[in-house]
């Protein structure tokens, strides 16, 4: 079903979610196709996140991709366009274990950056397992910093370098606060770096430039504590059958831990921009 701007207004019903994004259910609690087209992608770039709970999940992978296909060309990762995100036995990077799972922005160490993730919660882990996944908006992190603290993250470099034993690795280097792709508005670029002692397979080697020793640790605490400040940042809470999609140029987002075993289990496709974009961090 292809959602037109005045479908979107009268067919289905949205509500704001603090502190951002929307909620978009179909009227009366009625099971429906999930709407899908240009008006669709509008309200996620709108929102930056969009919630589509009571709709009829897709049937399959290939259904979800086809979902996926009408917000843009999904991207396709050496395994295929689905990634299924659920713990492994034995996993060989973190995004494939039950821990914490830092900040970043996916695409961060490919060829063209997507625009949108399209999440469907297969599974939902029960309640009080936590597996919540944890996305900022860093326009509103930008907007509340003090001038100080702004003026540091704005001269700020980090470079990345993870080993690659899964679909992503390498070295990436970006400045903190680049332009919005699309806008031109200024967005963070931040993958978080692994507490000290902490249980982590392959965890990413952060370095920081244009500061110093002293500098870098006070931005490394002022991102902590911006990008988890309730005010920026939202914990979604699975169900079962959720389709969550969001703009991946302008939120970072993580998962909090869960208990291991606990049924977990999205599928998640990526979609390119149009025109797609080429990763300026990349290094070659």
């Amino acid at each position: 079903m292809t959602l037109d701007r005045t479908e979107r207004s009268r067919a289905f019903d949205l509500d704001a979610i603090e502190p951002f994004g929307a909620l978009l259910r179909p009227p009366g609690g009625a099971a429906a196709p999930p709407p899908g087209g240009p008006a669709l992608r509008d309200l996620v770039r709108e929102h930056h996140l969009l919630v589509l709970r009571g709709f009829t999940p897709p049937a399959d992978p290939q259904a979800l991709v086809s979902f996926a296909s009408s917000l843009g060309e999904p991207l396709v990762w050496p395994f295929g366009p689905v990634l299924d995100l659920v713990e492994q036995e034995d996993p060989v990077d973190g995004v494939f274990d039950a821990n914490w799972l830092p900040f970043h922005w996916d695409g961060m160490f490919v060829e063209r950056i997507p625009e949108f993730q399209v999440f469907w919660c297969v599974d939902a882990p029960g309640q009080g397992q936590g597996g919540r996944t944890s996305f900022c908006d860093t326009t509103r992190a930008l907007a509340d910093a003090d001038p100080a603290t702004r003026a540091l993250w704005e001269r700020t470099t980090v470079s990345y370098r993870i080993e690659q034993v899964v679909h992503y690795g390498g070295a990436v280097v970006s400045p903190l606060v680049v332009p919005h792709p699309r806008r031109g508005f200024p967005v963070m670029r931040y993958q978080e770096p692994v507490p000290e002692g902490m249980r982590y397979v392959n965890p990413p080697s952060l370095e920081f430039t244009g500061v110093d020793e002293q500098e870098a640790e006070q931005v490394r605490r002022t991102l902590r504590e911006s990008l988890y400040d309730p005010r920026h940042c939202l914990h979604h809470a699975w169900r079962t059958g959720d389709l969550v999609l969001t703009d991946n140029y302008t939120l970072l987002h993580g998962r909090e831990s869960y208990v291991t075993r606990a049924s977990r289990h999205l599928r998640r496709v990526h979609v390119l921009g149009d025109p797609p974009l080429a990763n300026p961090a990349l290094v070659a």
